[in-house]
This record gives C-alpha cells, structure tokens and sequence, in this order.
C-alpha cells in the first residue's frame, strides 16, 4: 500500500531543492559579456566598453582577431556571448552553422580603407598608381582569406588592374591589425590599413593616409550576432542597444566607422 507519510515528510526536500534546479535547456544568465571582435575594433572598442560598463553595470571583455579566425573560434564551441565581425558574412557562416541567435547579422558599422605611410618612408608620392614605382618596395596587406579589409584592399587592387604586378610586393599579415603593425614599424613601406587604425594618435603622429576611393572596393559593412544559448546573451543585446545610441554612433563616426544607416 501507498504509505502517504512518505509523501508528506519528502515535501520541504522537495520544495527547497526545487529552488536549485534549473531546466537543462535554459542557461543561467551572467552580468558578463565576452565579445569575440574583429581586429579593426582594437583601437576603439576598449574606451566604448568602458562606457557600457558605467552605463550598465555589466563588465564587457573583448577578443580581438581576424573575422575567420573568430567564426572558427565560435563554430567549434569558444565561449563568446557576441560576435562584431568587419564584414556581414563571418558572421553569416557562424548563423549558418546554427550557432547565431539572428537569421542574418545585423550591420552596425561601415568601415573605410586607407593607405597609409610613415613619414620617414620614403615614399614621396601617396597614390594607388604610385605604388607601380619601383622605389615602393613592400606593401602591407591583411590576408583576403581571413579578413575582410584585406580582401577589400585585394578587390581594390583587382578593380585598377594592378595586383598581379603588385603581387611581389605584398607582405601578407593575419588581420588588419597586423597590418598596420608591420607598416608602422618599417617591415612595410605603406599599407592598407583600416580608418579606425590609421585615426589612431601613433599612426597619425607617425605617418599619414589617402582614403581609397568607395568605388574602388565593394563596401565593407560589419555585422554583429549574439551567439545562441549563451550564457550573456542577454548583456549581448543590451550591448547591442548601446552601440545604436547616437552617443556611441559619434564615437565610433570619430574612431573612423561610419553609420550604415
């Protein structure tokens, strides 16, 4: 027989240990964000995550890499709550992998290419149809496979009939971020580079630019997903509220990414 005495004595087990026991499918929630960003955020997102930590209490992290090292990263599990990649379709691939909340990712920013010199480089003339001289020896490009600036210096490149002859010159970095590095530091005589790093106080006290005219390259709009069943998924989209105010679309206007809207 069915001895109701059990029952009765089992409830306030129950009833407390049901207080610690979660649904397998929903996942606590931190007030932390892990952010999984493209390399030409370097220079201007760790000020922005200052700010949304003052703004929101929530303390924001960031990985900088290339976009396809960072989808890589998030297909294959890496703990990130949101991904800003420099174009729309990295973060496309890690949708398509069903690792994305979105069904497409959402534009945030347009990114701008630059040619960049040292001062001291000797390069006298700053142009795209300069770089024919035999004087420019290097060129600092960000590999086309993994970033999406390096492929648009590429496209560039193609468009004015100049990448097989220019082919010999190029030194070939990870991300964009790199890029910049090795022209800055001399292992390039110039460079593509991003807006957002050649605004930056070194590089402007270094050297200086031309802007590579939009038509020459397909435009470089950058993309953001929340990453699925993450554990800041919330912060993410509070993140993602942040960098559309007008405040944040100033800042990042004057750190060299326009608005795409």
């Amino acid at each position: 027989m069915f001895d109701r005495r059990f029952v009765y004595a089992s409830l306030p087990f129950l009833v407390f240990a049901s207080a610690f026991i979660r649904p397998a499918s929903s996942q606590q929630q931190t007030n932390t964000l892990r952010i999984a960003a493209a390399a030409d955020l370097q220079p201007l997102l760790p000020p922005l995550l200052s700010q949304f930590e003052k703004q929101s209490g929530i303390r924001a992290d960031a990985a900088f890499q290339s976009s396809a090292t960072l989808a890589t990263q998030i297909i294959d599990g890496a703990p990130f709550d949101l991904f800003l990649g420099a174009d729309l379709s990295f973060p496309q691939r890690v949708i398509d992998a069903g690792r994305g909340e979105e069904a497409k990712p959402i534009p945030y920013a347009r990114g701008t290419l630059v040619l960049w010199t040292r001062n001291d480089s000797g390069v006298s003339t700053l142009a795209l149809d300069a770089l024919r001289d035999p004087s420019v020896k290097t060129i600092a490009i960000a590999n086309p496979e993994h970033a999406p600036y390096g492929r648009a210096a590429q496209a560039c490149l193609q468009h004015l009939n100049l990448f097989d002859m220019l082919r010999p010159k190029l030194v070939v970095a990870e991300n964009i971020a790199q890029a910049a590095q090795y022209v800055d530091s001399g292992n390039a005589q110039v460079g593509f580079i991003s807006l957002t790093s050649a605004l930056t106080p070194r590089l402007k006290a270094n050297g200086h630019f031309i802007r590579v005219a939009a038509e020459n390259y397909p435009p470089i709009i950058q993309g953001a997903i929340v990453i699925r069943g993450s554990a800041g998924a919330v912060a993410a989209h509070r993140f993602l509220e942040f960098f559309e105010q007008p405040e944040t679309q100033q800042m990042l206007a004057a750190a060299g990414l326009e608005p795409v809207r």
